[in-house]
């Protein structure tokens, strides 16, 4: 039963894969989800925590930020560095014929999605304390999610577990933090 389940989740990855990945080879849009990627980078990430350091670091608020959002990446990268040495999954462009990337991925392997699981982790702590910005960030991590399927270089699966990732990843941060 359990082998039969995996086979219907390898079977439905795929099928959605092929449909996101499909509707790329318009220009506008290829670019447009090259750039939404990128900021899934860490630069992004890098910039917000300069600016809570410079602008916002006489504020008790603006230091919980930073502490939170510090220990929650601490906390993502060490569980994604495991979970990807562990599983190993290959990404799509190295397992499927007529599959080329559309940027070049930042690692060998595509499980879970690192953009998806630092996404998510931004949105929820960045949301949890500017409550105005949640739906702008819940959209924009949602389409870092889209954009790396689109661009080739995930699997749905792996950007649900970089979901999953991101979600505990935040919540250890205020964890530990509060």
């Amino acid at each position: 039963m359990i082998k039969r389940l995996l086979l219907r989740l390898s079977d439905w990855d795929f099928r959605l894969f092929m449909r996101i990945f499909n509707l790329n080879g318009r220009r506008f849009i290829d670019h447009f989800m090259y750039w939404i990627s990128k900021t899934g980078d860490g630069h992004l990430y890098m910039a917000i925590a300069l600016f809570l350091l410079i602008f916002h670091s006489l504020l008790d608020e603006g230091k919980r930020i930073f502490a939170t959002g510090a220990v929650g990446f601490v906390v993502k990268l060490s569980i994604y560095t495991v979970i990807k040495k562990k599983v190993k999954r290959n990404r799509p462009f190295q397992s499927l014929e007529d599959v080329e990337f559309l940027i070049p991925p930042p690692d060998q392997f595509s499980f879970p999605s690192g953009h998806m699981a630092g996404a998510v982790m931004t949105a929820i702590v960045l949301g949890y304390f500017y409550p105005f910005l949640q739906i702008t960030l819940v959209v924009w991590a949602c389409l870092v999610g889209f954009s790396r399927v689109y661009l080739g270089v995930h699997y749905p699966t792996d950007v649900v577990a970089g979901v999953l990732l991101g979600i505990i990843s935040a919540k250890i941060g205020f964890f530990i933090t509060t």
